[in-house]
């Protein structure tokens, strides 16, 4: 776990899983890779797939991107399992009539998003993001993330929900979802998180002239400096005609949120470190980062031309970009 961690309740979700009696051989096809031994391997994460029909498709993807041995190593991992519906509905929607239809490194991609290093039991989930086994693009090839926020119950990017928690593997742990986990872009990583629902309410407001979601669910790679909430709060009590978010003009608002994106790159921590100057989507403006000294350690300063803030969390990484969490918004 990583990042951002948001005190929350702590949460048990009861249910049996029953394994089914049917055997890997009921379940594979003739003629399927070798590389799917049916010998026991001790009942590893693979062994709980293939031994529950519900994750036929599931057991299918794995094979087909070749994960087979990697889920059946030593681990610890943490899989989040989606069942034969949540599959189907995924394949479905993105045009796919199975998945042998769906490219091998697209899957590749997806499965390891559903995968966690680490043997994390719903008792010991905390709300924040944490690393999966899928990288982004070449040439950063850096681990992304995904949100998990835990309430009553544990909830992934902010829309696929744990419906089966805790079945043990000898290699690590299941969970069952009830969707397929979709690779996860900047956009997501912060509608996801609701210490950023101002941020997003800005990003989304209908009356400015940059459709900010469209542009923020491209290829980018996008690096994005994002405000917290108490960030949002304080920017609009320093103004006292601006009671809420649709007070701000529009077009103040749109060359504040421009002025918090870089487009083009992939600017983690270390990359700040080393090159401070940053070029905005906001024309013609930039701001420069520097190293700062604290209570915390060693930390990032952002130096904007009317204020500074302070990286608070970094490298929340996407399949498009990162994110930077802020305490201040700067403005041009």
């Amino acid at each position: 776990m990583k990042k951002f961690r948001l005190s929350v309740l702590m949460f048990a979700l009861s249910g049996i899983f029953v394994l089914s009696s049917c055997t890997k051989e009921n379940i594979l096809e003739e003629g399927e890779p070798d590389n799917l031994a049916i010998e026991s391997r001790s009942n590893t994460i693979v062994d709980i797939a293939l031994s529950n029909p519900d994750f036929s498709i599931l057991v299918d993807a794995v094979v087909r991107a070749g994960l087979v041995d990697a889920l059946s190593g030593p681990g610890p991992f943490t899989v989040f399992a989606p069942t034969n519906t949540a599959f189907q509905a995924f394949l479905s929607a993105n045009g796919f009539n199975n998945v042998n239809e769906v490219p091998v490194p697209l899957l590749t991609t997806i499965l390891t998003t559903h995968v966690l290093s680490g043997e994390f039991f719903a008792a010991n989930i905390s709300t924040g993001y944490f690393n999966t086994l899928a990288t982004s693009p070449a040439p950063y090839n850096r681990p992304t993330d995904i949100f998990i926020q835990k309430t009553s119950g544990v909830t992934i990017n902010g829309s696929i929900n744990v419906v089966v928690a805790d079945v043990d593997a000898s290699n690590g742990v299941v969970h069952v979802v009830d969707k397929v986990i979709a690779p996860s872009d900047v956009l997501t990583l912060a509608l996801s998180n609701p210490n950023f629902s101002i941020l997003v309410q800005a990003l989304t407001r209908p009356d400015l002239s940059t459709d900010f979601v469209s542009v923020l669910s491209g290829n980018g790679p996008f690096t994005i400096l994002a405000p917290t909430n108490a960030a949002f709060q304080a920017l609009l009590n320093s103004n006292p005609a601006w009671n809420t978010l649709n007070d701000i003009p529009a077009a103040t608002l749109e060359a504040v949120l421009k002025y918090h994106v870089a487009a083009g790159v992939n600017y983690t921590a270390d990359y700040l470190y080393r090159r401070p100057r940053v070029n905005t989507l906001l024309s013609g403006s930039s701001y420069t980062t520097t190293l700062a000294f604290g209570g915390g350690g060693l930390s990032i300063r952002v130096l904007a031309a009317s204020n500074q803030a302070n990286v608070i969390a970094a490298d929340v990484q996407g399949q498009n970009g990162v994110i930077h969490a802020i305490d201040t918004v700067i403005l041009p």
